[in-house]
């Protein structure tokens, strides 16, 4: 849709939001089948309406639309986003804004409208086996070498490294600065030879995350998000992205969908309706269960639009995320967690509830543990002392590593 001079007003914008999914979304997704298919015109429908970037400059697609737009479309989209959404939760929610608010004109251009749209997937290479928790510890290097940078190294944890395009990578650029000032983000072009993706199976069956190898793969030279070795910069901006998307991200799809993907709370209704199937409602302390969970529900929809620290959030959902699984396995059977293996694809519904029992315990270590959320909002927001460490100006090479 095309920018418009004149903002509507909110009545009208909300009649909009609502036009949209009653409408033409149900239109664009008939007959589309397949996870990534439906992801893709999904996200190409939202985008073509103008509701994929309304807080975007009208170049990249967006609206220049104020916050309270974007608030509006959050209550009104609210359980109707559909879960295969997911796939793009970094390169929307975290990777664009980064780009947005650091990158080049070149940059914004080359990715912004394409990465709004759907048209490209992408994923966050920042983690490595010796750089969890202590992420300015990372040594994938990058090497100038006249119009590119040579990078070699390895991430994990990497999570739908298998259907992306584009990565933003955190490289070490130079070895002789103190480590948070050695450090550069770059766009890394994953489908090349240099870059080799390999799933990490996790207790669900399920392989959502990935380790990468990266030996000697190419980076045009001007694919510098923000400044050379001054990465920490935009690393912590864009962990800022991550915790908000993955604090809310729950309240976003449907009560009513059923997914084995992402780390999100099983929402309040499916719980409501499997104490039905087994006859526990009237359960007076299964009824203050439910009736907590729904609470805490509740409020992570408030996040969306309150302003709180991005911590906050994130911590949040993964309280209401364990919470919910407790509650299902209680609620399901005594060996809920369990299914028979016979090496045959299982469909959503056989062992949905198994899957998000097994999974919620990733909540607290997915976008930064429980532990460095509580330590941010402590040092950030407290303002306590910072914890002990080497001295700041020690260079990065003269420092132990894990």
């Amino acid at each position: 849709m095309p920018a418009t001079d004149a903002a509507p007003s909110l009545d009208a914008f909300r009649g909009e939001v609502r036009a949209f999914f009653s409408d033409q979304l149900p239109a664009a997704l008939d007959g589309v089948t397949g996870s990534m298919a439906r992801a893709k015109a999904w996200r190409a429908a939202l985008f073509d309406a103008g509701l994929a970037a309304i807080d975007y400059p009208a170049e990249f697609g967006g609206r220049g639309l104020s916050p309270e737009y974007k608030a509006a479309f959050n209550e009104e989209s609210r359980g109707l986003t559909p879960r295969e959404d997911a796939v793009f939760g970094i390169g929307v929610g975290m990777a664009m804004p980064t780009i947005r608010d650091f990158a080049t004109d070149e940059l914004k251009e080359r990715f912004l409208s394409p990465g709004l749209r759907g048209d490209d997937v992408w994923c966050q290479m920042y983690s490595e086996p010796g750089a969890g928790s202590d992420l300015a510890g990372l040594t994938t290097r990058a090497d100038l070498d006249g119009d590119e940078w040579v990078v070699t190294g390895q991430k994990v944890w990497t999570s739908g490294a298998q259907h992306s395009q584009y990565a933003i990578l955190l490289a070490r650029t130079d070895f002789d600065a103190p480590k948070h000032r050695g450090v550069t983000m770059f766009v890394l072009p994953v489908e090349q030879d240099g870059v080799t993706v390999r799933p990490l199976v996790q207790m669900t069956g399920e392989a959502e995350f990935n380790e990468v190898f990266i030996d000697e793969a190419r980076i045009p030279k001007s694919w510098v998000v923000g400044d050379v070795n001054g990465g920490w910069r935009t690393a912590v901006a864009l962990l800022a992205h991550e915790r908000v998307q993955t604090g809310v991200a729950s309240v976003g799809g449907s009560g009513k969908q059923r997914s084995k993907a992402g780390r999100v709370p099983i929402p309040v209704s499916q719980l409501i309706e499997l104490a039905r199937e087994r006859d526990r409602l009237d359960d007076p302390v299964m009824r203050h269960e439910l009736a907590r969970l729904y609470t805490g529900e509740t409020i992570m929809g408030y996040f969306k639009h309150m302003g709180v620290h991005p911590s906050i959030g994130k911590l949040w959902r993964t309280i209401q995320g364990r919470a919910a699984a407790d509650t299902a396995a209680r609620l399901a059977f005594p060996a809920s967690p369990a299914w028979a293996d016979d090496g045959s694809k299982r469909g959503v519904d056989e062992d949905y509830f198994a899957y998000h029992i097994l999974n919620c315990r990733g909540m607290s270590l997915g976008g930064g543990t429980d532990e460095i959320q509580r330590n941010t909002l402590g040092e950030r927001v407290l303002g306590l002392p910072r914890e002990p460490g080497p001295g700041k100006d020690t260079p990065f090479k003269e420092l132990p590593r894990n």
